[in-house]
């Protein structure tokens, strides 16, 4: 998806396509916090190609308004005319296709958007008060989409696909609504990671129109909260996770985050398909946000990227020791605090890092603390830079992902794109997207990085050993790089798995 987005013509659906509506808080350009937004730029592009007409409900915020130019308003959509959004709020729809031919629709809602900030969070660091309202507002009037007798526009889904907790309300509101005749679409819920839930308390339960017999275990209820994530799981036709083993992790503790009973009781209805990358956005041969463009088989070139981050960050370089970078929210699930303690062993060792990422201001202090105590090893950027993220992935040498739990990843994906060797935590789709670089994997020249198991600081730091070793053999280091390169992690296998879901769960025309 590009932010440049033009007004919605009449779009048809053509002729046995599939009709989806995807439903979302961020998608990438417009805007984005993290790997979601990535998802839900992407896979709708993707999906189009495959004969899915998918179409896009996002928020109102600032930044998508302004990123899609001259959107067009849509007179009595979905009911929004004649019943007040939950909250009692007023809004409306807009409509306009991105530059990639995907229609998008807009919740033009400025009481509940209208504001600075990330999407859920303030300048001051804390959550909006009115999030609940703000995201089961989105799940309503999706449900009323799916609900409207004719559609929107002559567009009616066959089945509505939510994402993460921000959406979780909408396959209730459409299994809750009482004494309507149409017949409702199909719902696909997505968690994309289950430790951001989304509760809220229970006192709300009226504004946000659900009936009261919604709060019990067989509902919306959660440790007497209502859950937003654990509605979506609990009315979802099918639930689907971002990777093969985060399914099955989630399925049990620790990884269940306390949903666990649940998604073992639903294993019947819940799908681990992996995730995607945009192979165009993230192309190290066209990526025109580098300093030099490479291939597998020019990857000398990778080279310059390398000199001209270490000068960005006015780090000194060594040829025997790897540079070793981080993108990431500076979180605990994130293993930062894992980072920090390996560190001073690569550094000794004479390897260099560099760090880009915003999160626990703790760590964010700890972490400017290691780069005032190594200035010519360690450079920290806090904050989020998507040029600096790419310039990264070019430039040094290895990635570190030392998650404790990581649904998908795509920093990964990323990473093995752009011939820079993962350091992953062996979980979720870390372990399901990183070949280990085991003696005989190695040997094989089938090894694309190293799993890091168990995730503690002290296997973190012999695996950075063991990868400044590989590193000094540069025939085995260049296999290695080529084998990441020359994975394919592209949408298309992704949607294709996608559009059989669809096909499987979809109302009839």
């Amino acid at each position: 998806m590009t932010a440049t987005a033009r007004p919605l013509p009449p779009l048809p659906s053509p002729a046995g396509a599939l009709r989806v509506l995807f439903v979302a808080s961020e998608a990438y350009p417009l805007i984005k916090t993290g790997g979601l937004a990535d998802v839900a730029g992407a896979l709708p592009a993707a999906l189009r190609t495959c004969g899915v007409d998918v179409r896009l409900l996002l928020p109102g915020y600032p930044t998508v308004l302004a990123g899609i130019g001259r959107p067009v308003p849509i007179d009595g959509a979905a009911g929004l005319d004649d019943q007040p959004l939950p909250g009692g709020v007023r809004g409306r729809l807009l409509a306009a296709t991105t530059a990639d031919g995907v229609p998008i629709y807009i919740l033009d809602a400025p009481t509940l958007y209208d504001r600075p900030g990330t999407p859920y969070v303030g300048h001051d660091g804390a959550d909006w008060p009115d999030n609940a309202l703000r995201f089961g507002a989105l799940s309503a009037v999706a449900a009323r989409f799916g609900l409207a007798p004719a559609g929107l526009g002559g567009f009616r889904p066959q089945v509505i696909h939510g994402h993460d907790w921000q959406t979780g309300l909408m396959p209730a509101y459409l299994r809750l609504t009482e004494g309507n005749p149409t017949r409702r679409p199909a719902t696909v819920f997505t968690v994309h990671n289950i430790a951001y839930q989304g509760r809220f308390p229970a006192y709300l339960l009226g504004l946000l129109q659900l009936p009261p017999y919604a709060l019990q275990m067989h509902g919306v209820e959660y440790h007497g909260d209502i859950g937003y994530l654990k509605a979506g799981v609990y009315y979802a036709d099918r639930i689907t996770t971002v990777s093969p083993r985060y399914a099955r992790e989630i399925q049990s503790t620790p990884h269940g985050e306390g949903l666990e009973g649940l998604l073992a009781a639903r294993r019947d209805a819940l799908t681990g398909i992996l995730n995607g990358i945009d192979t165009a956005l993230w192309d190290p041969a066209r990526d025109p946000l580098v300093p030099a463009r490479y291939g597998a088989d020019r990857l000398a070139a990778k080279a310059v990227n390398r000199a001209a981050l270490a000068g960005t960050f006015g780090l000194t370089l060594r040829a025997d020791a790897p540079m070793v970078g981080m993108v990431s929210r500076l979180t605990w699930h994130k293993g930062i605090d894992l980072l920090l303690a390996a560190a001073p062993a690569l550094l000794e060792a004479g390897g260099r890092l560099i760090v880009l990422g915003t999160g626990d201001p703790g760590y964010e202090t700890a972490l400017r603390r290691l780069a005032a105590a190594w200035p010519t090893r360690v450079g920290v950027r806090i904050g989020y830079d998507e040029t600096l993220a790419h310039r990264i992935q070019a430039g040094v040498d290895a990635l570190a992902v030392p998650s404790r739990a990581e649904p998908c990843g795509l920093t990964q994906l990323y990473a093995l794109r752009y011939g820079t060797v993962p350091v992953v935590g062996r979980v979720g789709g870390l372990a399901d997207t990183v070949i280990d670089a085991n003696p005989a994997a190695v040997a094989a020249g089938v090894a694309t990085g190293f799993q890091v198991s168990p995730v503690t600081a002290d296997e973190l730091a012999w695996t950075f050993a063991a990868l400044t070793r590989l590193f000094c053999d540069r025939p085995a280091w260049q296999r290695m790089q080529r084998a990441g390169m020359t994975q394919d992690f592209g949408w298309p296998t992704a949607a294709a798995r996608y559009r059989d879901l669809y096909a499987a769960v979809a109302v009839s025309p």
